[in-house]
C-alpha cells in the first residue's frame, strides 16, 4: 500500500479508502465486515461513510452502514488502526428525512452525537459537509445557472464556527468538503483565517468520465493544500467493462437502480469503450487502469473504492501496485480530448 497524510495534519492514510455506501443494502453486514478485514490485511486504513449511507438513501436505511462499522470497530478492537471520516448530509428533499435544518450549529452537534453512537467511538478522524447548503452544480449538473431567489443566505463564517465548537469539544479532528465547487471552497478558505478551522480535504466525484475536478478545483487543491478525496472513480461500475461486455451480476448497481444514470450517458458509453479498448491493448483490466490513472493525479490525497464482493475489492487495491506509461496515459488523454467529460 502507497499512504499520503491528510494535508496541513501528520495523519497518514492510505491512498485506497474504503468506501461502504453497499453496506446495509447491497451488501450485508457480514460482509462488509468481510471487506473491513481484507482491506486492513492490504494497508488500507481510511474508511469512509455517511450519515445517510446505504444509497438509494431511505428512512428505514439510514445510519445503517455507520452502524455496520461500529460493530466491527467494536468487536475488532480495530479504532486505533484505522481513519474514519463521515458526513453530514446537506439539505434537499432527497434527505429531507434526516433533517431540514442545514448546517445549523444545532443541526451539526446532533449528527456528529449520532454517528459517534452508530460508529461506537469517541471521535471521528475528518468530518464533511456532503453537499452545499446553497444552489450551485452538483450531482451531474454540468454548468453553473444562478437562482437569485435562492433563499440560502451566507453562512459560511457560522458553519466553520459550529465545526470550531466540536473540535474543541474533541468530538471531530478535522474538517471537509463534499460535492464542493471552487467558488465555496474558497469561501471557507478565507473564514478560516478568522482564527476558525481550515477544511483540509474536498471529497468530488472525478474519473475517466468525468475530469471536471481537472477544471478551477484542481488549481485550488494544488495551491490551496486541499487534497481530494476521489468518489465514484469506478463510474458506477461502467469503469469495470462489465455493462459494456453485459457480464454484469444480478446485484450490480445499475441493474438494481437503473435511475442513477449519471454515468449511463450515449457519450459515457462511447468514451468507456475507448477505454476498454486501450486497456486491452495495454493488458491490463479496465477496472485497474481506470484506478491507477486517479490514483497518480497530483492533487489526490485518497482514491474511494467501493465493491460489492472480495474479488472486486482484491482488483481495486492491487490498482495501487499499477502506474501507467506516458503512452497510456497519451492514448487516455486523446480519447478525453474528443469526448470530455461525458458524465459531470
Amino acid at each position: 500500500m502507497k499512504y499520503t497524510t491528510l494535508p496541513n495534519t501528520d495523519i497518514k492514510v492510505s491512498k485506497i479508502c474504503l468506501g461502504s455506501m453497499t453496506w446495509g443494502n447491497q451488501n450485508t453486514e457480514a460482509e462488509g465486515h468481510a471487506q473491513l478485514d481484507y482491506a486492513l490485511e492490504q494497508g488500507v486504513n481510511f474508511i469512509d461513510t455517511a450519515e445517510l449511507y446505504p444509497v438509494p438513501a431511505t428512512a428505514e436505511t439510514s445510519g445503517r452502514t455507520s452502524k455496520i462499522i461500529g460493530n466491527w470497530l467494536k468487536k475488532s478492537g480495530n479504532r486505533d488502526k484505522v481513519i474514519l471520516a463521515s458526513k453530514i448530509a446537506g439539505p434537499g428533499d432527497y434527505t429531507a428525512h434526516i433533517r431540514t435544518t442545514g448546517f445549523s450549529k444545532n443541526a451539526i452537534e446532533e449528527a456528529i452525537d449520532l454517528e459517534l453512537k452508530r460508529l461506537q467511538t469517541d471521535y471521528i478522524d475528518l468530518y464533511q459537509l456532503h453537499w452545499p447548503e446553497r444552489q450551485t452544480n452538483t450531482f451531474g449538473t454540468r454548468d453553473y445557472i444562478h437562482n437569485p431567489n435562492d433563499p440560502w443566505i451566507d453562512n459560511f463564517n457560522e458553519v466553520l464556527y459550529a465545526l470550531d465548537t466540536q473540535i474543541n469539544a474533541g468530538k471531530i479532528r478535522n474538517i471537509g468538503m463534499s460535492n464542493e465547487k471552487a467558488w465555496g471552497a474558497m469561501r471557507y478558505i478565507e473564514e478560516s483565517k478568522k482564527g476558525l478551522p481550515r477544511m483540509i480535504t474536498i471529497q468530488n466525484a472525478y474519473s475517466l468520465i468525468n475530469r471536471v475536478f481537472e477544471g478551477d478545483m484542481a488549481e485550488v487543491s494544488l495551491r490551496e493544500n486541499i487534497g481530494l478525496l476521489v468518489y465514484s472513480p469506478m463510474a458506477f461500475g461502467v469503469l469495470s467493462g462489465k455493462y459494456i461486455k453485459g457480464v454484469e451480476a444480478e446485484n450490480a448497481r445499475l441493474k438494481l437502480f437503473p435511475r442513477f444514470a449519471r454515468y449511463s450517458s450515449e457519450n459515457s458509453t462511447k468514451a468507456a469503450k475507448h477505454y476498454l479498448k486501450i486497456a486491452e491493448e495495454n493488458n491490463i483490466t479496465l477496472a485497474q487502469m481506470s484506478l491507477a490513472f486517479v490514483n497518480q493525479q497530483p492533487f489526490v490525497t485518497s482514491n474511494i473504492i467501493g465493491a460489492t464482493n472480495l474479488e472486486q475489492l482484491k482488483e481495486n487495491i492491487d490498482s495501487i501496485n499499477l502506474n501507467l506509461s506516458d503512452a497510456v496515459l497519451k492514448q487516455i488523454n486523446e480519447v478525453h480530448a474528443v469526448i470530455p467529460n461525458p458524465a459531470p
